[in-house]
């Protein structure tokens, strides 16, 4: 499997450069040179596998020559050891044929324990035979930089910088990134919000000689192996509810765009996917496109969902590049226009197709917090925002009511406690090896949001 860029004007890679490299020297994201196509059999044949033999066989195709066989099994077993439910996502049923797929099982309580544990053990194994060290930056909205932190800690060959909007996570979210002590993790508090974090990390690769003199990696959703590891649990999930022989419809929190897109990977791959639903808060920029067929970059608005308070969703180039028929150029064009003009118009071709894969829906604060009320009455669960963002939009979008409707779950409810107890009257705990987590002590750095300070900091502060 060969990957290319999304720009067109980068070198093709194998699967363990593309990951190592991240973003695209030319400023893309890589993408499969083809989509890999399952068979109905091949999708039957999953029905009640190991989550880690889902994962092997679903992932396999992608990796290409990068890792053997024995290796890649053994990567995938150190990574999902320590999830702490056997099925590792396991389905929980909400409705009549409405079900949550609990993706918060993992050590930092998200779904991006999922991914970020199968890339620490990917980037430790190719590290170790190659003798390198590496610096990994990353920005994130609240999630993302935990799960790297926890995936990192403590490798040897490894630095990590997490840049996070100061002031704009929850107290979980953020002292999961400020109370581990290892040497060779950096928790940065950057004066913005994340679209200013997220910006900042792609001038740190598009700035080539600190790129290079660092040796820059990335594991933000714009390393595709962050994408493909989520696919999985598409599968997982499926394939649990009746596919092949059946559809089965997604319903997704998202911001960054890279969990949904995770899920229109999988039904490329060929798994009957009826529909993918984008749920958005009030940082609806994913549902204004595909309301008006223009991308048009607001101002990020806090909110009780955090992890999704994001205006450019830098995941959506992988999109544009199939919406646009592969073509390098039309994707550098449009992305050209976001950077000078903060927006750029759909093609009625582009609209057309992005609508025939995807619904959407905007749900506001208070339809937030009436679906985690409404949630505990009815099941007794307690979820987290997100989830209830995502919950409200499917009951919006719910379609077909024979057609199985799964929301992702994306984080457990005790990283979020203020909103919880605020919407529901009940303050869920952390589980009990998180239980100090508050009164752990921080170590974290305040940054302006400006490249050249960040660039210092990170070239300082990484071990020779």
């Amino acid at each position: 499997m060969r990957y290319i860029s999304t720009r067109g004007a980068a070198p093709e890679l194998g699967f363990e450069d593309a990951m190592l490299a991240g973003l695209a020297r030319d400023g893309g994201l890589y993408v499969p040179a083809s989509w890999p196509r399952f068979s109905e059999a091949e999708i039957a044949a999953l029905a009640g596998l190991p989550y880690e033999e889902v994962a092997f066989r679903v992932m396999w195709p992608f990796v290409g020559e990068a890792f053997s066989e024995a290796e890649f099994r053994d990567i995938i077993a150190r990574a999902y050891a320590g999830f702490d439910h056997v099925a590792r996502c396991p389905l929980s049923q909400i409705g009549p044929n409405d079900w949550l797929l609990e993706l918060f099982h993992g050590p930092t309580l998200a779904f991006k324990d999922v991914a970020m544990q199968l890339i620490g053990q990917l980037f430790e194994a190719s590290l170790k035979r190659s003798g390198k060290r590496i610096t990994i930056v990353g920005a994130t909205s609240g999630d993302t930089g935990s799960a790297a932190i926890e995936a990192f800690r403590g490798r040897e060959g490894v630095d990590v910088f997490i840049l996070f909007p100061d002031g704009r996570v929850s107290e979980v979210q953020r002292r999961q990134m400020t109370t581990p002590g290892d040497a060779n993790v950096h928790a940065l508090a950057i004066a913005g919000d994340f679209d200013d974090a997220q910006a900042r990390v792609k001038d740190m690769f598009n700035d080539h000689a600190f790129r290079d003199a660092v040796g820059l990696a990335g594991v933000n959703s714009i390393n595709w192996a962050r994408v493909l590891a989520q696919a999985v649990y598409y599968f997982t999930a499926a394939v649990a509810l009746g596919a092949p022989h059946r559809k089965v419809s997604f319903t997704v929190p998202t911001g960054n765009f890279g969990d949904v897109f995770a899920g229109y990977v999988a039904k490329r791959m060929g798994l009957p996917i009826d529909r993918l639903v984008i749920a958005t808060n009030q940082n609806d920029i994913l549902h204004r496109t595909l309301e008006s067929g223009a991308y048009v970059k607001g101002r990020v608005e806090p909110s009780i969902s955090p992890s999704m308070d994001i205006q450019v969703s830098s995941n959506f180039e992988r999109l544009l590049f199939d919406l646009y028929d592969r073509e390098g150029p039309a994707v550098t064009e449009l992305m050209g226009e976001l950077g000078t003009l903060g927006q750029f118009a759909l093609s009625q071709g582009a609209v057309d197709r992005l609508r025939a894969e995807f619904d959407s829906a905007r749900v506001s604060e208070e339809e937030t917090r009436a679906a985690i009320r409404e949630t505990l009455a009815g099941t007794g669960k307690v979820i987290c925002p997100h989830t209830a963002v995502a919950v409200h939009a499917a009951k919006a979008r719910r379609g077909d009511p024979a057609v199985p409707m799964v929301v992702l779950a994306t984080a457990h409810a005790a990283k979020f406690p203020d909103a919880v107890e605020e919407a529901c009257g009940v303050r869920p705990a952390l589980p009990p090896f998180m239980a100090d987590l508050l009164d752990r002590p921080e170590r974290v750095t305040p940054v302006p949001n400006d490249l050249a300070a960040i660039e210092a900091i990170v070239a300082r502060e990484k071990v020779a």
